[in-house]
């Protein structure tokens, strides 16, 4: 970018510029006449020198007296310091002020000299070999009845020419320096009083581009800068009141965005992002400011994202649908688009809301499959019962001892049916209780409720010759609900009784830490696979469900134990692989 100037040095530089070429070309015209006007004063007065000369040699010359030309020529040439010089039409030198005739060149080639047997007086300037300086020559045919006898020739050096000229030259200057400066100083006023007003002027609108519009111009004295500065005054009040309803729509507008939960990103024709309030920016985990004029592309890379933003803006109809964006976890976000149009109604971009509904369809996903594995679960065992009671009721069975084991098998499902419920109705307490916090806690020591837990497990692990580590300080205690915390603990430890493998060891431990204390029960089962674990705690939700429904599982287990240590106010955890058993731990938190 080309650096600017003041107006001052745009102003000065030119009009001295114009100042100083003029005195030049003035100087040089003066100079080149004065010169040329010497030059031709000198000419002349050599003519005249020659004429004076060619009267007193044409005798000597029509006689042929050589010798007597050349003594005329020195003694005219020592009383005018000029130099003379007769030369025939051959070229030969017959007379000369300086030098002996006899030992001087054929001068007929001189230029002059050539001029002057042509009949005209020849003019000449250059250096001369002879006298080793410059000279001028002036050259004039000597006639008698239209013939040439001979040409006279006057000579003077130019040495006293140059130096006249140079003392002109010298004058001239000094006199151009003198006018150069005066004009420098009345150029540097001008310019300083146009450029004052203008510079006071930079330094309001300096307060105006600041924010400062209290400022205003004085008026100066010329009419057109006067109807400026008014103009900049009246454009600084105007913008002040704009800027001002600019600020508090831009207030409010902010204010509504920045309180709305939803994720607002508006965007250009190009993708672009115009602007994205602070809900879409945690959305996306990027600073609002910085993704401004950036394809989302650049921010998140997600292709569906992309596409909904290309197709709304290529559209003018709204749009809506649910993307699945993996940054720290997997999150579904519903996107709704709206064009975004100017006052002219032509459409300028789109605008899109977001909305994360990981929750709300994990809730969806989770409650349909619980009216599912519900159905599922109490399907089967009304479906075992209605065929077999069907089947009595028939008195199809005629052995007694068959009939029993029909009877024993509906007793089962029954039971299963039973168990099923309770778990559904204890959950539901829990939930409810939780929500009315009309849960009871208090104090309690935790090895009291592990012995109590261990005892209740103690005849089902003996069946499978499985030994119960229990690691608990006496002193440990927390804030729970006793009969709740137990059940978890029950579930916990029938869960790893029933999955691990005859004559293994669950260890029962509880630690206190930083967040509080800590619950673990730890089996050397066959492990879960990672892929089973993020849902390994959901209603009716089995790793192996014939394995589970063999067992007498009713896979509400586990979904009781995190919702008991959420009323508590804590969470659970499970950590396993396959082929090295399972770590199920409760959080709860410090009282």
């Amino acid at each position: 970018m080309k650096k600017s100037k003041k107006l001052i040095w745009q102003i000065f530089p030119p009009f001295l510029l114009i100042t100083l070429v003029s005195l030049l070309a003035v100087s040089w015209y003066a100079s080149s006449s004065m010169r040329h006007f010497f030059l031709d004063q000198t000419a002349v007065d050599l003519n005249a020198r020659a004429i004076l000369l060619q009267n007193q040699v044409i005798t000597q010359l029509l006689s042929l007296d050589h010798p007597s030309v050349d003594s005329v020529c020195k003694a005219m040439g020592r009383q005018s310091a000029t130099r003379f010089t007769v030369i025939l039409p051959s070229g030969r030198v017959v007379g000369d002020s300086r030098e002996t005739p006899d030992l001087m060149d054929n001068h007929a080639n001189r230029p002059e000299i050539a001029m002057a047997l042509s009949g005209e007086t020849g003019t000449s300037i250059r250096y001369s070999n002879t006298l080793l300086q410059s000279m001028m020559y002036v050259a004039r045919p000597i006639k008698e009845n239209d013939n040439i006898l001979a040409v006279i020739r006057a000579a003077i050096p130019t040495t006293f020419i140059e130096r006249e000229l140079k003392s002109i030259q010298l004058k001239i200057g000094l006199g151009g320096l003198l006018i150069a400066l005066l004009a420098a100083g009345i150029s540097l006023l001008i310019s300083r009083r146009i450029t004052r007003p203008i510079v006071a002027m930079k330094k309001s609108a300096g307060h105006f581009a600041g924010g400062d519009f209290s400022q205003r111009l004085a008026a100066p004295d010329s009419e057109e800068m006067a109807g400026l500065a008014e103009a900049l005054n009246r454009m600084a009040s105007q913008l002040d009141s704009r800027i001002n309803t600019i600020i508090n729509q831009r207030n409010e507008f902010e204010t509504v965005l920045s309180s709305m939960q939803e994720g607002v990103v508006a965007f250009d024709n190009r993708e672009r992002i115009i602007s994205m309030n602070q809900a879409a920016a945690v959305l996306f985990e990027c600073d609002p400011v910085q993704c401004q004029d950036k394809n989302i592309q650049e921010i998140v890379r997600n292709l569906p994202l992309q596409q909904f933003i290309r197709h709304a803006i290529s559209g003018r109809e709204l749009e809506e649908d649910d993307i699945v964006l993996y940054q720290n976890g997997e999150k579904i976000l519903n996107l709704k688009s709206s064009p975004l149009l100017d006052a002219g109604k032509d459409q300028i971009g789109t605008l899109v809301v977001i909305n994360d509904v990981t929750q709300l369809r994990r809730l969806e996903n989770m409650r349909k499959d619980f009216v599912a594995n519900v159905s599922h679960e109490i399907k089967t065992p009304l479906t075992a019962i209605k065929g077999f009671v069907e089947t009595l009721h028939q008195g199809n069975v005629d052995k007694p001892e068959e009939a029993e084991r029909f009877l024993g098998i509906i007793q089962k499902h029954v039971d299963r049916l039973s168990s099923i419920i309770d778990d559904l109705l204890s959950l539901s307490r829990i939930e409810q209780e939780d929500e009315r916090q009309a849960i009871q806690f208090e104090s309690r020591p935790i090895l009291e409720v592990f012995r109590s837990a261990v005892q209740i497990c103690r005849s089902a692990a003996e069946e499978k010759s499985i030994d119960i580590n229990l690691s608990c300080e006496e002193h440990l205690e927390a804030c729970i609900d006793r009969t709740l915390l137990e059940q978890a603990v029950v579930n916990l430890l029938d869960n790893g009784i029933k999955y691990s493998d005859p004559e293994s060891i669950i260890n029962l431990n509880a630690t206190r830490d930083d967040s509080g204390v800590i619950i673990s029960v730890k089996d050397q089962g066959s492990g879960i696979a990672s892929r089973h674990l993020p849902r390994l705690f959901e209603r009716f939700y089995r790793v192996d469900k014939a394995r589970s429904r063999r067992l007498g599982g009713t896979g509400l287990g586990l979904a009781i134990v995190k919702h008991i240590a959420q009323a508590h106010g804590g969470h659970v955890a499970v950590e396993s692989s396959l082929g090295r058993g399972s770590t199920f731990s409760i959080h709860l938190p410090n009282s």
